[in-house]
């Protein structure tokens, strides 16, 4: 038997390819995917080959951010132990399979697992494989039930809320305070809801694009600003702690200017490969915290919970787009003056 995925076999060379049905091994499930959620890093692979230092060396079927409804099980998974899914249920599926054995994992700090498998990443090769297939099998430990009144559309948000929830911890306590997210992409839009839902007083976000704002606005942006008017009325003097989500330097050098001393500033954009300026010196004259924040861990769970209380983030999903004009998706979910969130559906058609 076979079925369809969405395989990106090099820069600018996007397939909708035929692949063998798999079979779940001892510890796997099978889940009929039924989102799947187009992410940064996809557009990525599609238009330059590779997203940050993750060059592609061979063919890779995309997508980390997949919902739908678990099918079986292999050896060794009991639907009845542990709470584990029964087959029919409909799942968010965890997209990291961190080791468990290496320092940063016994440390707790499992999304830096120096040898973690991340569905749809060429960090590692073989590539691991990631989800945008009509059917993919994924260790049973990394299926979510989602919670009542969660619809699956919105459950296909968790990945990339996921990645939200764990910037805006890493920026510490950030309530009462102002938050500023340069960046309104989906990631950093989410970063706004994330940091409402953290108990910011006030949240700002900056774009070069109007329709981005919106979207900002949308998730709960108290303010926002044109990145490229920076005497604008709407941008403040002082933060408390800023996210970098655009993934430019021009973006994490507006956050280090507006922080205040002894301030916050988390990068979460992926920066472009090889060196990056930035005003060092700031860092060091106000001693400024500046950290990195990279994918999340037990935040998926959160993000699941969160989602289901809070059906304004509807609203960032732009369009949900057949698996076979993914293409289509992918153009669209590049054209940031028309969409924040696309959505593949992988439902046979």
């Amino acid at each position: 038997m076979s079925m369809l995925g969405c395989v990106i076999h090099g820069r600018g060379d996007l397939r909708v390819d035929e692949l063998p049905t798999p079979s779940p091994g001892p510890g796997e499930a099978l889940v009929a995917v039924r989102y799947g959620g187009v992410c940064g890093s996809d557009l990525h692979y599609w238009r330059h080959g590779g997203v940050g230092d993750f060059t592609l060396r061979e063919p890779m079927i995309l997508g980390h951010e997949i919902v739908g409804t678990v099918l079986a099980y292999g050896a060794g998974a009991d639907a009845d132990a542990d709470g584990t899914p029964a087959p029919g249920t409909e799942v968010a599926v965890h997209p990291a399979t961190p080791c468990g054995a290496c320092p940063e994992c016994t440390a707790g700090r499992r999304n830096v697992c120096r040898d973690t498998r991340y569905l749809g990443s060429a960090a590692r090769t073989p590539h691991v494989q990631g989800g945008f297939a009509t059917q993919v099998v994924v260790p049973a430990a990394q299926l979510r039930p989602l919670p009542p009144n969660l619809p699956l559309r919105r459950a296909a948000l968790a990945e990339p809320l996921s990645v939200a929830l764990h910037a805006v911890r890493r920026a510490g306590d950030v309530r009462g305070k102002h938050v500023l997210v340069t960046g309104a992409g989906p990631i950093g839009c989410l970063v706004v809801a994330a940091a409402k839902a953290a108990g910011a007083a006030h949240v700002t976000a900056t774009d070069l694009l109007p329709r981005a704002l919106e979207y900002a606005v949308a998730a709960g942006a108290d303010s926002t600003v044109r990145a490229d008017e920076p005497s604008s009325s709407g941008r403040p003097s002082e933060v408390d702690a800023a996210v970098e989500a655009s993934g430019v330097a021009a973006g994490l050098d507006t956050c280090l200017r507006l922080v205040r001393r002894g301030g916050v500033v988390v990068q979460l954009g992926m920066l472009p490969p090889g060196q990056s300026a930035f005003p060092g010196n700031l860092v060091v004259s106000r001693e400024i915290d500046l950290r990195g924040a990279f994918r999340f861990d037990e935040e998926f769970d959160d993000a699941l919970q969160l989602l289901a209380t809070a059906p304004h983030f509807d609203q960032l999903i732009s369009a949900t787009i057949p698996l076979a004009e993914a293409e289509s998706a992918f153009t669209l979910a590049a054209d940031r003056t028309k969409s924040c969130k696309i959505l593949l559906d992988f439902t046979p058609h």
